[in-house]
């Protein structure tokens, strides 16, 4: 990596930051806090809230039919969500251990939290909490199978991909194979678990 691709990257990082910042500050202004790793709104928002929830009766007045055809499909799909959850939990024990990698932390991708917000009823929180698993849970699977690809072949695509996991800028250029082992040892020690 030339010390321009660096820089940028380093100032790519820099400007993220200062973006989480600014959000964060944004997002200050609903006021609310954690007790006992749970979500506390103050009395008046929490009040607020509830004025906005839409009724059930309206709710399923105005949800399409179709929505609740699909609803099987759509919530099928926790049955494999669960056996890859297993899976995963395994094979950061296995491959973990045996390689030393540092893997993700699942509580860090699988989030819940938006059942504390008092505009949604409980159908929508319910989805709420499917869709935080679902999701939570194909980011930590990315988040793992990124750092597998980091320590056995971290080789660029000669293709751009439409996606690059948080890893992939650390991967090697593609079809340079000068010294391509001795990197290779180095970005595993550099990355291996302490």
């Amino acid at each position: 990596m030339t010390d321009k691709i660096r820089t940028l990257m380093e100032e790519l990082e820099e400007k993220k930051r200062q973006l989480r910042e600014e959000i964060e500050k944004e997002e200050q202004k609903i006021k609310f806090e954690f007790k006992n790793g749970a979500v506390v709104f103050e009395e008046a928002i929490l009040a607020k809230q509830k004025a906005q929830m839409k009724a059930l009766n309206e709710w399923f007045k105005e949800t399409p039919f179709i929505q609740f055809l699909t609803a099987p499909v759509i919530y099928g799909m926790v049955i494999p969500a669960v056996i890859l959850d297993v899976s995963l939990y395994f094979y950061k024990i296995v491959v973990g251990k045996v390689f030393k990698i540092a893997f993700a932390q699942r509580k860090d991708y699988i989030v819940f939290d938006r059942q504390h917000l008092g505009y949604l009823n409980a159908i929508e929180k319910f989805n709420c909490v499917y869709c935080s698993y679902f999701n939570g849970l194909m980011n930590y699977a990315v988040a793992i199978a990124g750092r597998t690809e980091l320590y056995f072949c971290p080789i660029k695509h000669a293709k751009k991909i439409a996606y690059e996991h948080p890893f992939y800028h650390k991967f090697l250029p593609y079809a340079d194979g000068e010294s391509y082992q001795e990197r290779l040892k180095r970005l595993r020690e550099e990355t291996a678990k302490k």
